[in-house]
């Protein structure tokens, strides 16, 4: 009667658990509530993506907490959550999310650490190195006064972390904010970096450990005052995308276009094409995801910011076409699977 009983338990518990579980996602809703496979909602804002053995992995700022007091500076005021660090999210289809863990969380008790919760830290974008077999984290470092304009860098083992955080510093001697990396065909890794006040954008090669600049860099976008940069590459070509500086208020796009990392960029205009396109359909741009297994096939990968509630911004996933005369439209869809992209 006991093993009865107990199988009958154990029936119940696993019954009770199917009819909780969280139903799968099979298409983006873009700006729309979106949950991880517990149901909880996905942190993971300003946000970027790894491909590894097969799996996607998802790193952005955890703002899971009631905004902050304002921060009051000269000519304007930061809405701001305490930093509590940047999460990872694991997925196999880009739909469904798993939590992995926080990769890299905030040092609650070290006021003089980057990562004390008063601090800013932001746009973490993770790439994997071939040859020292580390996940390298960038990520924009900063005080509470977006004085510092740093760079920090952060290793780990695996995928998902645990990060080791190894400092933060100003690359080439330069002011650091928004940014993004890139990781080439052939190994070589760059980071791109809004500079000078955010005037100008700093193209800049990394070491081939991923960790410091290699000491060559490019100034472009010279006083355009760009900011949130995502880069891909496409038949050869580079492209990055950027917003322009208006705090947390979105603003229209803009497109570049190179022959390599370190070349000529050539402004091209606006990616958002249609109804919303000069707001970037109410986001800015955060990254840009090559889809794995369907050849020139893309993701814009944006955030809808709600400045006073931090924590229930949302994101605009849309997808991003490369037309055959090398030009990139993005048209907004209110749902989408990957299946409708055109070749």
């Amino acid at each position: 009667m006991p093993h009865i009983l107990l199988f009958l338990a154990i029936a119940i518990i696993t019954i009770h658990r199917a009819a909780i579980a969280q139903p799968l996602n099979t298409s983006f809703r873009p700006g729309k509530k979106w949950t991880d496979t517990n149901g909880n909602p996905i942190q993971a804002h300003g946000g970027g993506i790894l491909f590894y053995e097969g799996t996607y992995y998802w790193y952005g700022e955890n703002k899971d907490s009631v905004n902050a007091p304002m921060v009051v500076l000269p000519g304007w005021s930061v809405d701001r959550v305490d930093v509590i660090g940047v999460s990872c999210y694991s997925s196999k289809d880009m739909y469904n999310w798993k939590f992995e863990s926080l990769a890299l969380p905030a040092a609650k008790n070290n006021p003089e650490s980057d990562l004390h919760p008063k601090k800013v830290v932001e746009r973490p974008k993770v790439i994997y190195n071939r040859i020292t077999k580390k996940f390298v984290m960038w990520l924009h470092i900063d005080s509470e006064d977006y004085k510092a304009a740093r760079s920090g860098v952060a290793i780990a083992d695996k995928p998902e972390g645990p990060f080791t955080y190894l400092g933060s510093f100003r690359p080439n001697g330069l002011m650091a904010r928004d940014m993004t990396l890139f990781a080439d065909d052939d190994g070589k890794a760059y980071q791109f970096y809004s500079s000078e006040d955010n005037k100008t954008m700093i193209v800049s090669e990394l070491t081939a450990d991923y960790l410091k600049p290699s000491g060559r860099y490019k100034r472009i976008f010279i006083d355009q005052s760009r900011e949130a940069p995502a880069v891909f590459k496409h038949n050869e070509k580079y492209y990055c995308i950027t917003s322009g500086c208006t705090g947390w208020a979105p603003n229209p796009s803009e497109y570049a276009v190179a022959d390599s990392p370190l070349g000529e960029w050539q402004v091209k205009g606006n990616p958002a094409k249609g109804e919303g396109a000069q707001t970037t359909f109410n986001a800015q741009g955060t990254f840009v995801i090559p889809v794995q297994g369907k050849a020139n096939t893309y993701i814009f990968m944006a955030d809808r910011w709600l400045n006073k509630e931090l924590k229930n911004s949302s994101y605009v996933w849309l997808p991003l076409q490369v037309k055959p005369d090398g030009s990139l439209e993005i048209y907004y869809k209110k749902e989408w699977k990957l299946s409708e992209f055109t070749p």
